[in-house]
């Protein structure tokens, strides 16, 4: 139980590490309103250089936080709530955890 703990919270980690910076919260946050968007939309819309926009969505790709959909030469991102709603889970049960560790 404590090593699925562990690798759920290891997990969660990275991903909040992905998220942590203001550019990519800010490229999330204008997916979530568009809820499928391409990345010429993404960095014409946000006035963002393309290789800039680029990089950010394949940390962000790479953490599972969006997901690609690829239609002829475009392709549209979306953000991945079912990962979101995991790595919220997962911490929850460590702060839970945590908090009956310190009431004993």
């Amino acid at each position: 139980m404590t090593t699925i703990l562990n690798n759920d919270l290891s997990t969660a980690t990275e991903i909040l590490r992905a998220l942590a910076h203001p550019l990519r919260m800010k490229i999330i946050s204008f997916i979530d309103k568009q809820n499928k968007i391409n990345v010429n939309k993404i960095y014409n819309t946000l006035k963002l250089e393309q290789s800039i926009t680029s990089q950010h969505l394949r940390i962000l790709r790479k953490a599972g936080l969006v997901e690609t959909v690829r239609d002829g030469k475009f392709i549209f991102y979306s953000v991945n709530y079912d990962k979101l709603k995991q790595v919220n889970m997962s911490i929850g049960s460590f702060l839970e955890k945590e908090g009956s560790k310190s009431k004993v």
